[in-house]
């Protein structure tokens, strides 16, 4: 007999702050901008994408096309977003720099 196979929404699996922190903190490691913007756009289902659009001022369908497998979202909507999520960029010389 088959297994039925459902599909994963690792949005599902955001239920706080401090998963999604770690799971942000996780994506920027990979310093893949396309990873890191996917990432960034599960956080924003979790958390509700409605109201991620009410206060960034962007449109729904905009957001989701920006953060989707294919998007490239700016550095302004990118920013706009953290800041709606209450996610903080931080900076530091990197270890590998001499």
């Amino acid at each position: 007999m088959a297994e039925k196979l459902t599909a994963y929404d690792p949005a599902a699996a955001l239920g706080n702050d401090e998963e999604i922190a770690f799971f942000m903190a996780d994506a920027l490691e990979t310093g893949n901008a396309a990873y890191i913007a996917r990432a960034l756009g599960i956080v924003a289902r979790a958390k509700g994408m409605a109201q991620i659009a009410a206060q960034t001022g962007l449109s729904r369908e905009q957001l989701y096309r920006s953060f989707s497998e294919n998007g490239n979202p700016t550095l302004k909507t990118t920013l706009a977003v953290m800041k709606a999520l209450g996610i903080e960029l931080t900076a530091k010389t990197s270890e590998t720099h001499a």
